[in-house]
């Protein structure tokens, strides 16, 4: 596994749980909000051994209820499932973040019974996407990693509020998305971004206006970040 980095312990991550926090390198998008475009890299080394995340662990044996993989994407890692297995092995529950690039690694992680919990991250309607991750991307794997989450049931969706996604994008999301249980909006932040430029966060009022029109399709909506 190429680990860039390691939280050692989170109570946001995981709901409900105290979490330690992997980060992958590498990623296969370049989303203009992005904040840790660090990771992006897929070449790069990781900085942080395995050994040492499993040291921490067994120290703080009991303490510590779950785990959460992000990145980066970390579906593009070779060896996550020996990873996510050896986490497993120590009787930890696992949060799983991804951009549902890759449903086949998906697949294989929920079929394994490999993952607790999974969020996935909505970039814009289909139709936006690749002007927020600024590359080509395939629409039907995104759309089967949602059915996927979905059918698997402890998930969550959320979005970036990028200025420049409006009401007509969220409908579409909510199309997409319709009868999921939890949704997230959050709220964009232009601090060490990867191409956001001076782009300004929308108003309070204006992601309330966005909420309301998500709650049409989904059946917990609330807003992080405000």
């Amino acid at each position: 596994m190429k680990i860039a980095g390691f939280e050692k312990v989170s109570f946001i991550e995981y709901p409900g749980k105290s979490s330690s926090v992997v980060f992958t390198q590498g990623c296969n998008y370049k989303c203009v909000y992005c904040h840790n475009f660090e990771l992006i890299p897929i070449e790069e080394k990781g900085k942080i051994s395995e050994n040492e995340i499993f040291d921490y662990l067994e120290e703080r044996k009991g303490l510590i209820d779950s785990i959460t993989i992000t990145g980066g994407e970390p579906t593009l890692q070779p060896d996550l499932i020996e990873f996510l297995k050896k986490i497993k092995e120590r009787n930890l529950l696992i949060k799983f973040d991804s951009n549902g690039t890759n449903p086949e690694m998906l697949k294989k992680i929920i079929d394994e019974k490999l993952v607790d919990y999974i969020a996935m991250d909505i970039k814009s309607s289909l139709e936006g996407y690749e002007k927020i991750v600024q590359l080509p991307i395939n629409k039907e794997n995104v759309a089967k990693s949602i059915k996927m989450i979905m059918d698997f049931g402890n998930y969550e969706f959320r979005t970036t509020v990028y200025p420049g996604l409006v009401a007509d994008d969220f409908e579409k999301i909510g199309e997409l998305i319709k009868g999921a249980d939890n949704y997230y909006l959050q709220q964009f932040r232009n601090e060490h971004t990867l191409a956001a430029g001076d782009a300004e966060p929308y108003s309070e009022v204006k992601l309330k206006e966005f909420q309301q029109i998500m709650k049409k399709y989904v059946k917990k909506v609330e807003i992080r970040g405000i």
